[in-house]
């Protein structure tokens, strides 16, 4: 079951390399088997907040919460 905890638990693996860039994500919402999260920060209009989207944040969700399936940004 996805719930909100393990979802925090996987962004503040994450959070720590984000914020080395001067960003951060914020947990909107967790519905179903998905996320709604709003990236912050030095993140918003950054040219790479796509990449660290999907191929950071995305991935780990999948990986540490194996019926995870989609991840949405809130602006």
């Amino acid at each position: 079951m996805i719930t909100r905890e393990r979802v925090e638990d996987v962004l503040n693996r994450v959070r720590p390399m984000i914020q080395a860039d001067g960003g951060d994500v914020e947990l909107i919402s967790v519905e179903d088997r998905g996320a709604t999260i709003r990236m912050t920060g030095n993140c918003v209009g950054c040219p790479s907040a796509q990449m660290t989207l999907h191929f950071g944040i995305e991935a780990a969700l999948r990986d540490e919460i194996p019926e995870f399936e989609r991840l949405s940004v809130a602006n």
